[in-house]
């Protein structure tokens, strides 16, 4: 229930081994990961290295009526993405996936991340004579991509040159005339996984749960540093960028994926149980209900309850037709859908204790809201719950938390001062080293930067939200 904190998008690609409704099939792998962005989306297939695309603003079913999903036709490839600008305005040209006219053929790609030396690259580009559509970093990959193409043998190859350039966050699907290719950084920061139908068709996603979607079984993570290439049915790989088991982003296991995805072997469902029940054990308080903030928060609220003893109960019912309103782009719409989104079942909270759970509080505005309809449906006592520290530091990775004079635990450094502040009669938070555990067993580590202030990679020294539109003189697109 954030409103200041964004995760960028979720990627998608398929791979058949015939000719087949490829299209509809990343439809309904994208209408999974629509959590993950909801401000564009687009759609690119290959027929035979004939490439056909389509990409707007909007959610899936908007973007893409039957009439227009019956436009792209068939093929044997083709790549999907949904998007949250956290690089970039917020505008139809931005929207992937971006599709390529090269010299050495077509190329198209679809990007989920945000690289830390994207402004230096795309500068040194522009010297060349590149110009440039898009205020996003993934057209800033493909020139690279295409830049190396130029004199190496395959599109593989130009990749596994570009890694050692890019820094930062980026799982990528790149589509050309005869292949499917997949990447992730050498970190490992945002998910990527691979799965396979029963037919032999390969798919690459963000999440499982797209995998689920169609029909595909999950094979495996893609490692971080790994480019994974599927031509004539094979899959291959080449690992010269594996460094490690890679960090990837804790608060994916905390809020960003899905429940029922499994990202580096283990459940987020589990996961957030696994939050919950810490919190019991960091934060035990007596009262007489644990409910949780919908969606993420539900899963935390069910391990606190069964940890503490103490009953769950529904506490908030959802407006299934409003999106996530953290993803709203505006600070008006995310304020009103606050009241839209959540109503209070007053018959189970009126008189009562309640141990309320939620998975962040980034500035505090919509805790203090979601406290107050407690407050107003009678709750005697309100004990907030956070299934995660604190944000004490940016990220520059591909979530778009705020700048630190924004977030409430920078400007209140107790939780007591925090609590007051949101209305709240306490307020505990999970610890960083609890959040090291929730997803024990996972083949990986985690970067904590917003939580620690630590980071596994390089930080630049700044960057903004458009830092294409706002450097070299640029006038910000409004």
């Amino acid at each position: 229930m954030f409103h200041t904190l964004h995760e960028e998008c979720g990627v998608f690609g398929i791979y058949e081994n015939h000719t087949a409704e490829v299209a509809k099939t990343t439809y309904l792998a994208l209408y999974a990961l629509q959590h993950r962005g909801q401000e564009s989306c687009g759609i690119a297939v290959n027929d035979d290295g004939v490439f056909t695309s389509h990409r707007d603003n909007g959610l899936i079913p908007d973007v893409f009526p039957a009439e227009r999903l019956q436009k792209l036709g068939k093929g044997n490839i083709a790549i999907g993405h949904v998007r949250y600008s956290t690089t970039g305005s917020v505008n139809r040209s931005n929207a992937q996936p971006l599709v390529i006219r090269h010299i050495k053929g077509n190329m198209a790609i679809a990007h989920n991340g945000n690289l830390t030396n994207a402004a230096e690259l795309r500068r040194e580009y522009e010297l060349k004579g590149a110009i440039f559509h898009t205020t996003s970093d993934t057209e800033t990959i493909a020139y690279a991509i295409t830049n190396a193409r130029l004199h190496t043998p395959t599109t593989e190859e130009a990749i596994e040159e570009v890694m050692s350039r890019l820094r930062g966050a980026y799982s990528i699907v790149v589509m050309t005339a005869t292949k499917l290719i997949a990447a992730r950084d050498p970190v490992g920061f945002r998910p990527l996984c691979i799965g396979r139908t029963e037919d032999g068709a390969w798919a690459v996603a963000s999440e499982s749960c797209a995998l689920d979607t169609i029909g595909a079984g999950l094979v495996r993570d893609v490692r971080p540093g790994e480019i994974v290439i599927i031509e004539d049915g094979e899959l291959k790989s080449i690992t010269t960028n594996c460094r490690d088991k890679g960090h990837i982003c804790v608060f994916e296991y905390i809020y960003f994926a899905r429940p029922d995805s499994e990202i580096q072997g283990v459940s987020v469902h589990k996961a957030r149980l696994r939050a919950g029940a810490f919190l019991a054990k960091e934060h035990p308080v007596e009262a007489d209900i644990v409910i949780g903030v919908p969606d993420s928060g539900i899963d935390a609220a069910l391990g606190y309850a069964k940890e503490s003893g103490i009953p769950y109960g529904l506490g908030f019912i959802k407006n299934r037709y409003v999106g996530r309103s953290f993803i709203q782009p505006t600070q008006g719409q995310r304020e009103s859908a606050v009241r839209i989104k959540l109503n209070v079942i007053k018959e189970n909270i009126a008189g009562k204790r309640v141990i309320m759970v939620d998975d962040s509080i980034v500035r505090g505005t919509t805790s203090a809201r979601i406290v107050n309809l407690l407050r107003e449906a009678g709750a005697k006592e309100v004990h907030m719950r956070v299934s995660s520290p604190p944000f004490i530091s940016p990220c520059y990775f591909g979530t778009d938390i705020d700048s630190k004079e924004n977030l409430i635990a920078c400007r209140l450094h107790s939780a007591a001062e925090i609590a007051r502040e949101i209305g709240a009669d306490s307020l505990g938070y999970l610890s960083v080293e609890a959040t090291h555990q929730i997803a024990a067993g996972a083949d990986c580590d985690f970067c904590d930067g917003c939580f620690t202030g630590s980071y596994p990679a390089r930080i630049p020294a700044a960057a903004t939200k458009d830092k294409f539109e706002t450097k070299m003189g640029r006038a910000k697109k409004v």
